[in-house]
């Protein structure tokens, strides 16, 4: 286990070119789940937690790792797989998510293993498992790649409350143009829909970046310019089939696209994601999830960019 990170800075050269990197890790049993190399810190043997009185029942206990007191999730209880209660021998995975640090209890993680987006599908729509955003293949079994989003909203709710101020900038000014927004999470499509209804916005959804590029495109082809009937485009970084990254890049290669304004939108934290929003051409990146930084971005962008007639 010692080491499994150890060359994750060096990994940074995959993003923008629709690739990724997944640690495996198992909760009990034999079926391997992933999550992005990106968002995890470390991973280490479980250290002693201390119990929360009261939690969330999918809150195993507290524990003090480097100096810092972190809540350790019990991803086994989550999903319908309790985990032994004698947490000795199992481990913990620390993750960097929407600028919140956490572990997630595992029996074991396996390795990493890198792949391109097109080799990572949507959940079958028929009994898909509500904690799954998407699937992978790896040595011929189905890997599942957890909805973490979906997770962290149940354990601790996100305020999607937008501020007074902002709610009377957005209602106050007539009817505005829709945005496009694309995450695969369907928990975080609707934080951001519910969040720029308060400013009286209308979104447009897509859960993968296919799904919005072929959207975007369909709308060019029928001859009425896209930035008469879009405002911007929010998108998430990771997504099946087509990531945020190689969305920006090929809206910006297109001539009838390369004018929309794009905010990536993304639990993955650090300065590389503003670097790398430059490199793809994004206008603007910007970390989930606080409800008045993103109606503020959208409620700028418009002010700045509506087009002749418009509100």
């Amino acid at each position: 286990m010692a080491g499994v990170l150890d060359t994750v800075d060096q990994r940074t050269q995959l993003a923008g070119r629709n690739r990724l990197e997944l640690l495996l890790f198992r909760i009990g049993g034999r079926q391997r789940y992933g999550i992005n190399v990106f968002k995890v810190r470390e991973v280490l043997e479980c250290p002693s937690l201390r119990s929360i009185p009261y939690g969330h029942h999918g809150v195993r206990g507290l524990a003090h790792v480097r100096g810092r007191t972190l809540p350790v999730i019990d991803m086994g209880r989550v999903i319908g797989q309790p985990l032994p209660e004698d947490v000795r021998g199992l481990f913990i995975v620390v993750t960097e998510f929407n600028q919140s640090i956490q572990g997630f209890l595992v029996t074991g993680v396996d390795r990493i293993v890198n792949m391109n987006w097109e080799q990572v599908q949507p959940p079958p729509a028929a009994g898909a498992a509500s904690y799954i955003t998407a699937i992978t293949q790896v040595d011929d079994s189905i890997i599942e790649i957890i909805d973490v989003e979906k997770v962290l909203s149940e354990i601790c709710p996100s305020n999607l409350a937008v501020s007074g101020e902002l709610a009377g900038r957005g209602t106050g000014g007539g009817e505005r143009l829709p945005i496009l927004v694309v995450d695969d999470s369907s928990v975080a499509r609707n934080m951001i829909a519910r969040t720029l209804e308060q400013i009286g916005i209308r979104c447009v959804l897509a859960s993968s970046g296919r799904e919005g590029l072929t959207l975007l495109q369909q709308w060019a082809s029928e001859g009425t310019p896209v930035r008469e009937r879009l405002a911007l485009v929010v998108t998430d970084i990771e997504m099946p089939e087509m990531d945020g990254y190689t969305l920006t890049r090929e809206i910006k290669r297109d001539e009838r696209l390369k004018s929309l304004h794009v905010i990536l939108h993304s639990s993955l934290s650090g300065n590389f994601n503003d670097t790398m929003a430059k490199h793809v051409g994004a206008d603007q990146f910007l970390p989930k999830f606080h409800p008045d930084d993103l109606a503020r971005a959208v409620l700028d962008q418009m002010d700045i960019s509506s087009p002749p007639g418009s509100a």
